[in-house]
């Protein structure tokens, strides 16, 4: 008999604060994060934080507030798998209405133990939310998606909503609104909320099913409604990571480069340039890419450097125009990323500014042409001139306190080298290098 109580005791010890752990209501608040733009690798981290702080706080519950049509899929997928393994139950909410959630939608909702709508929205993609390489063998390719198929509907399945439509948007993509998701049965979410207090007041006593068999009560009355806003650096990842933002940055860059082309000698616009591409580049690069588009704009800054160098009266500008406008509506590659495009109004915009910037350019050239030569700059014949920019022959050249293009009529002349102006040609001066130093 002692050896028998001697054993329960010791099972009692071993076993007694594990099941007082699994029984321990949620003590915590409930966090609240706010998912806007595309979902990309820089959103799911600022998510992955606020998900580590919900679990180590022990919260109630975690609100997702999710207001996105585009992400990258592989991303997406991943987090979602990550809030289906979450040890404090996770709220995901498309709102406010107008709201399409797209692949992102999809993909969270199902992973969610709640999975909230506000009316009006939709989630989903047309396109499918899973592609896989056609090198692959038939057989291949139909077990990557049947696995992905599975795993949605075992997510939506544990929380007792509806499966039907899963196979359709994995393979071929769907679209549901709120309506169309209540009217499934079972329906395909657990509830339609106009706003976050209606949301926290349906949430109120709902016990939804965790990992490993445990179950958590949501307690969301009373609770205070904890915000885990971004940090700066991630507030200044996220901007950049929009494809719009990232476009007109690198676009602004470029037009920073070529003005100091046209004007060098003051590091100011190299400097400008050079923060912006930085900026351009650290957004375009948590993005799918389409590299024959990035290729074409690259080719497109090239054209429009040359441009400024060649004058060639705005048609390689324009050629650059047209390229740079093809390649920024190709440059997301839709098979990995859908919904994620840069917007239309906004590479209209730029096209736009820079035909009227190039226009306007090719317009006081043409003008200076058929302008006769004043006196002031005929005065200029004889001065002597400072090299800014290399001449051979064409170059730049400080002279009356102004920087004129000009031309040298033999050999080559250095930076801070002089140089005597012979002559005025096309509002360009014909110099002559000077066999040694002078001063005016």
């Amino acid at each position: 008999m002692r050896r028998i109580c001697t054993i329960l005791a010791l099972f009692y010890a071993l076993f007694a604060p594990q099941v007082s752990l699994a029984a321990q209501p949620p003590t915590g608040p409930i966090y609240a994060v706010e998912a806007r733009g595309t979902i990309t690798s820089v959103t799911i981290g600022y998510l992955r934080r606020a998900l580590r702080l919900a679990e180590a706080s022990n919260a109630s519950a975690l609100l997702i507030e999710l207001q996105s049509s585009g992400a990258v899929l592989s991303q997406a997928r991943a987090f979602a798998g990550e809030i289906a393994a979450a040890s404090v139950p996770v709220v995901v909410y498309v709102g406010p209405g107008g709201t399409d959630a797209g692949a992102a939608g999809a993909l969270f909702l199902s992973a969610a133990h709640i999975a909230a709508l506000a009316p009006g929205t939709s989630f989903g993609s047309p396109d499918p939310l899973t592609r896989v390489d056609s090198a692959l063998t038939q057989q291949t390719r139909d077990l990557l998606l049947d696995s992905v198929i599975d795993q949605l509907r075992e997510w939506n399945a544990a929380h007792g909503r509806n499966t039907a439509w899963i196979e359709q948007a994995v393979r071929a993509g769907v679209v549901l609104d709120n309506q169309q998701a209540m009217a499934l049965r079972p329906p395909a979410v657990d509830l339609v909320a106009a706003n976050r207090d209606e949301l926290l007041t349906l949430l109120e006593g709902r016990q939804v099913a965790l990992q490993h068999g445990r179950t958590a009560t949501i307690a969301s009355l009373g609770r205070s409604v904890a915000g885990v806003a971004p940090t700066a650096w991630e507030s200044l990842r996220l901007a950049l990571a929009d494809p719009t933002v990232a476009f007109v940055l690198l676009v602004m860059g470029v037009i920073a480069m070529c003005l100091e082309f046209a004007v060098p000698g003051s590091s100011v616009f190299a400097g400008l340039g050079i923060v912006l591409l930085v900026a351009a580049a650290l957004g375009l690069l948590v993005l799918p890419l389409r590299w024959w588009a990035l290729l074409l704009l690259v080719l497109s800054i090239g054209l429009l450097a040359a441009e400024f160098v060649a004058h060639a009266h705005g048609a390689l500008a324009v050629a650059g125009i047209g390229l740079m406008s093809v390649s920024a509506l190709n440059l997301i590659d839709p098979a990995q990323a859908p919904g994620t495009v840069v917007a239309l109004w906004a590479v209209l915009l730029v096209g736009l500014a820079l035909a009227s910037f190039v226009a306007l350019a090719v317009w006081l050239a043409l003008r200076s042409r058929t302008r006769p030569v004043t006196t002031g700059q005929e005065a200029m014949i004889g001065k002597l001139a400072e090299v800014r920019r290399r001449l051979d022959p064409d170059g730049m050249v400080f002279v009356e306190g102004a920087l004129w293009q000009a031309i040298i009529e033999e050999g080559a002349a250095e930076p801070g080298e002089w140089v005597r102006v012979v002559s005025i040609h096309d509002l360009r001066l014909v110099v002559r290098r000077l066999e040694a130093p002078a001063a005016s």
